[in-house]
């Protein structure tokens, strides 16, 4: 597995054959098409993330350490965005999510050329997804007699 640095630096190099953000964000719903989505049983509002303009589901499975996302929306650009944090994120140890910076979004211009409330939507996805990692994290220690 490509170490978290490396996925973002592809990701960056991928977004620096476009140079205006209507490709940029074509690619996007491109990337978003590939996305493994969210169990329909996992479509359920508990798994909701709010502060999204657009509805999003985000899921987590913790197996042998490392959690595995998969997600859904009903925005292809947003659909496109959680699939590029999924990219970076899952098959992570909780730790590697909670310390990682994902630069790629200020290297690619994601987050200046988003609206107010898709940019805050950006926000809360790592935010939950750090949230999952966390929780993970917590459970696996009190789990191991730590904590």
């Amino acid at each position: 597995m490509k170490d978290i640095q490396e996925i973002q630096d592809e990701i960056a190099a991928e977004f620096e054959i476009y140079d205006d953000w209507i490709d940029k964000y074509n690619y996007l719903i491109e990337i978003s098409r590939d996305m493994t989505v969210i169990d329909p049983k996992n479509k359920v509002n508990d798994n909701l993330i709010s502060g999204c303009q657009s509805r999003v589901w985000l899921n987590a499975d913790y197996t042998g350490g490392r959690i595995y996302f998969t997600a859904d929306s009903d925005s292809i650009i947003t659909k496109g965005i959680i699939a590029l944090l999924i990219r970076v994120l899952s098959g992570r140890t909780p730790q590697e999510i909670i310390n990682t910076d994902l630069n790629f979004i200020e290297r690619i211009g994601l987050k200046q050329n988003l609206s107010p409330t898709r940019a805050n939507g950006l926000l809360s996805m790592i935010k939950q997804m750090k949230l999952y990692a966390f929780a993970y994290d917590v459970k696996a220690h009190t789990s191991q007699g730590g904590i």
